[in-house]
């Protein structure tokens, strides 16, 4: 009886059938036929002593056995390709690339991923999470994963893009209201949209030392709730400047005591590859780098 090491090809038609939810789709994929990715499934069943699909004519779905076994061999067959892919000195990305994002720096980055990123890179498949809170990058099988901010102690792989300018604002009829401050005192009267991480308000630190606790009835877990919020006229938001730089130049916002700088603050992208970074995710970290300095990021150099 041949060895599972000599099926390599029913492996991976296995596995591509499970991703593509069906023969003719892993086929197609594949540019072979379904009766080509049937046959191969059919060996390895034959190889395990185990039926790994229940087959009907609607619907193709794993039993227990090809769960289990699905489970172990496509991790696997992912880390082989991204060895390979981290050792190919150059050439484009390619395969499958899920990534979390701040929501804001999503939202501003999106038409160029779609006309610059995934227009120069047609081979990639990229999946988006557009969120503010930590996500566990290897427990939720994220590729790559960009923060702001200080990082704690991690495993992961980090590289540092850029700084970023941070701005408090509000709306002119917020400011109308309360005034505008011309002192860290006085703005501590004003009411703040708060940001909430883990259901902490976060304090604002100015370069000089000083620190706000922000105050107000409203707290978000998001740049873009933020902004939101901010713009409705509901209080003062700390938010990076490149996020709301079209809103102060439209005047939707205005930028509160502007001549108190507050520290710029770093993004950093994070994985779990180690020193073997896949090329589709050393690239795709290159582009949020480049588009970062654009908006008046300043380099890490």
């Amino acid at each position: 009886m041949s060895s599972l090491l000599n099926q390599s090809a029913s492996l991976i038609a296995f596995v591509r059938a499970v991703e593509a939810g069906s023969f003719s789709a892993a086929a197609r994929n594949a540019g072979t036929t379904p009766s080509a990715i049937s046959k191969s499934v059919a060996r390895l069943e034959a190889e395990l002593h185990a039926k790994l699909f229940r087959r009907s004519t609607r619907r193709l779905s794993l039993t227990p056995e090809g769960q289990a076994f699905f489970e172990r061999v496509a991790p696997l067959l992912q880390a082989i390709d991204d060895s390979a892919d981290a050792l190919r000195p150059t050439g484009g990305a390619r395969g499958h690339l899920r990534v979390s994002l701040p929501s804001e720096l999503g939202r501003l980055l999106m038409p160029q991923i779609h006309s610059q990123f995934l227009a120069d890179h047609p081979q990639v498949e990229l999946d988006l999470t557009l969120l503010d809170h930590h996500v566990e990058v290897i427990r939720e099988g994220y590729d790559v994963i960009f923060r702001v901010g200080n990082l704690a102690d991690s495993d992961l792989k980090s590289r540092t893009l850029a700084h970023l300018d941070m701005a408090l604002v509000a709306s002119p009829a917020l400011l109308e209201a309360w005034g505008n401050p011309t002192s860290i005192e006085a703005l501590r009267a004003l009411p703040f949209v708060r940001y909430q991480l883990n259901g902490r308000t976060l304090p604002i630190v100015f370069a000089n030392g000083e620190t706000l606790v922000p105050r107000g009835r409203i707290g978000l877990d998001s740049g873009f709730g933020l902004r939101a919020a901010a713009l409705e006229g509901m209080g003062v938001a700390y938010l990076m400047k490149c996020t709301v730089q079209q809103d102060l130049d439209s005047g939707a916002l205005v930028q509160v005591l502007p001549e108190l700088p507050l520290p710029a603050l770093a993004i950093h992208s994070l994985h779990a590859f180690g020193s073997l970074t896949p090329i589709r995710i050393k690239l795709f970290a290159d582009f949020v780098q480049q588009a970062l300095l654009g908006w008046g990021g300043q380099s890490t150099r």
